[in-house]
């Protein structure tokens, strides 16, 4: 039984060497995709081009203005003298923000005045409007709490400056809040489901098409020898892409691995049971590989979006995180954050460890079911 299933291991990996296009875009896919996803897809918007209308002229308004620039969030995109001239830089696009200081800004400052400043945003864009939007308010608060502070100071009256809340936040896991710490993780997850189930389907539509799943069906070969035999090298493939991801995770993006390494890749090989499953159920309904690759495609592209991967479940309708629940990748990347980011061990993974053991058992049944009855 071993020398058969060595045999066709053996023969699949020269198989998979054959076709060096193959193997070699199995090896390139996830590093361009970490590169894409690492650095495009992200929610650290910075240099927002911020326009300028100072009617003043001002040194408190120069501060002012130098306290939003002196920030990472935006940066001079010019200087208008009237409000239409604004409006126009946002309307093509130079830039997505401006201020207005009107007249008489650094006397009403100096009498001690609540001084009003408008600031414009440009709200086609969500995601830039809304750090815009936090980052003005912040920055605007910050200013006139410094303001305050001096202005207290030149009166003598330091200890009344004192707040009656003093709120400390503090961040965990991730303080920097930084995207591509939370998107590498799961990018594990989606380049397990990928290839795994790309490769799998395709491999074994592909005997079918040459003609040579007869052949194996006629060797002594028992249809579990045949299903293990193929589905090995793409075992190892995979494991080889997320030590990839892995090791580009933390040299290009510096991403911390907190937890328990080993953990992580025994409940990787958990979910890529149920990516196979998935790939060999697959099998059994296509004819080409083109029709494999299209459905593929089909079943990997809901749970891009339905997984938490790139869209948070928590602002989703409550009838779609209610799907959620039925796709594997969603308790992979609670799994693959917890180990990397959090550091937490298998205690607090249960719920998901269990759900993907379901998971696996059901799909690879029901996967080696329709595959034993198509060899038949």
């Amino acid at each position: 039984m071993y020398n058969r299933l060595i045999s066709l291991i053996r023969k699949e990996f020269i198989q998979i060497i054959r076709d060096p296009r193959t193997l070699a875009l199995t090896f390139i896919m996830p590093v361009m995709m970490l590169f894409l996803l690492g650095y495009a897809a992200t929610n650290d918007v910075r240099n927002i081009g911020l326009v300028v209308m100072d009617q003043d002229q001002s040194p408190s308004s120069r501060r002012l203005i130098q306290a939003y620039l002196n920030a990472d969030y935006f940066k001079l995109s010019g200087v208008v003298f009237s409000e239409k001239e604004l409006r126009a830089r946002i309307d093509n696009n130079t830039a997505r923000a401006g201020i207005i200081i009107p007249p008489g800004y650094g006397k009403t400052i100096a009498a001690g005045k609540t001084a009003q400043v408008a600031f414009i945003l440009d709200g086609s864009d969500p995601t830039v409007a809304s750090t815009a939007l936090a980052a003005a308010v912040l920055i605007g608060q910050a200013h006139a709490t410094q303001i305050t502070s001096e202005r207290v100071k030149k009166q003598g009256l330091s200890n009344m400056m004192l707040l009656p809340i003093d709120v400390r936040t503090q961040v965990l896991y991730n303080p920097g809040l930084v995207s591509a710490y939370y998107m590498i993780p799961a990018l594990i997850g989606q380049i397990l489901q990928f290839l795994a189930t790309m490769l799998t389907a395709t491999s074994i539509v592909r005997e079918r098409e040459r003609g040579t799943i007869e052949q194996l069906i006629v060797t002594p070969l028992k249809p579990w020898e045949l299903v293990v035999g193929k589905l090995t090298p793409y075992v190892l493939i995979s494991f080889l892409d997320t030590l990839e991801v892995l090791a580009a995770g933390v040299l290009l993006f510096r991403v911390p691995i907190n937890g328990n390494l080993i953990l992580l890749l025994v409940l990787s090989g958990l979910f890529l049971i149920t990516t196979l499953g998935i790939g060999l159920l697959i099998s059994t309904i296509a004819n080409t590989q083109q029709e494999a690759m299209l459905t593929t495609m089909f079943t990997i592209l809901p749970t891009i979006f339905l997984s938490g991967f790139f869209f948070p479940l928590a602002a989703m309708p409550t009838w779609l995180r209610l799907i959620s629940y039925a796709i594997p990748l969603r308790y992979f990347l609670i799994i693959s954050r917890g180990i990397i980011l959090k550091g937490v061990g298998l205690s607090s993974l249960w719920g998901e460890v269990i759900a993907l053991l379901i998971f696996a058992i059901a799909v690879m049944s029901a996967a080696s079911l329709r595959f034993r009855k198509s060899l038949d």
